[in-house]
């Protein structure tokens, strides 16, 4: 399973070794949270911090959009140094036009769903998406406590993923801990994402090898 620290937990003030440090612990990902303030309500990083850390990883940088309009940011995250950009379906009426926009742009597209949104809404999406993002907690906020519900969510998802044989990821976040993650590998997941887990430890580089081991990677 991959593991991507979210640097919404990271020490901002010292963000560049906490980049460095998830390398050095064996993530395959960076998840990097944009937020608006008006999706969600929170403010986060944009481009300029994006551009700024770029230099100091060659990890997937896994950009996660809670804005509205999110077809505006779309160019500026890419030329900034995104690999895969993630739109809520929540965020824009034509999301089918954003996910174009993402290809387009050179990344791999991802959908995100909230916990309230059913996965039945992505059917006609997924032959055109590299991932599927289901939050397993109500997006905005580092450190809430994973929603077991969001279980049968996964497996749905994985159920109709086996049965189109389709090959997208399923990426979670919100709550991930050595725990939540392999109920969540064991219902379909293939990425789980960890901010608090990871950076509110005294040692995050074990909590990354930790959730590596406990998935078999």
């Amino acid at each position: 399973m991959k593991i991507a620290p979210s640097i919404l937990s990271a020490d901002f003030a010292n963000l560049k070794n906490d980049v460095e440090m998830t390398t050095q612990a064996g993530a395959e990902y960076l998840h990097i949270d944009i937020m608006d303030g008006h999706f969600v309500p929170n403010l986060s990083f944009g481009e300029p911090i994006l551009r700024a850390i770029r230099p100091y990883s060659k990890q997937v940088f896994d950009c996660h959009l809670m804005v509205d309009n999110p077809e505006e940011y779309i160019a500026i995250l890419a030329d900034a140094g995104a690999d895969v950009l993630g739109v809520h379906y929540e965020a824009t009426p034509h999301i089918h036009r954003v996910l174009q926009q993402i290809k387009e742009a050179g990344c791999e597209a991802e959908v995100v769903i909230n916990p309230g949104t059913p996965v039945t809404v992505l059917e006609d999406l997924l032959e055109m998406v590299d991932a599927v993002l289901i939050m397993t907690v109500n997006p905005g906020f580092g450190g809430q406590k994973f929603l077991p519900s969001m279980l049968s969510k996964i497996q749905a998802l994985n159920q109709i993923k086996n049965d189109r044989k389709l090959s997208f990821d399923i990426e979670v976040d919100g709550g991930i801990n050595s725990e939540t993650i392999k109920q969540c590998q064991q219902a379909g997941a293939t990425i789980a994402v960890a901010g608090s887990f990871v950076f509110n430890s005294t040692d995050p580089i074990e909590k990354i090898q930790l959730l590596h081991k406990v998935t078999g990677d």
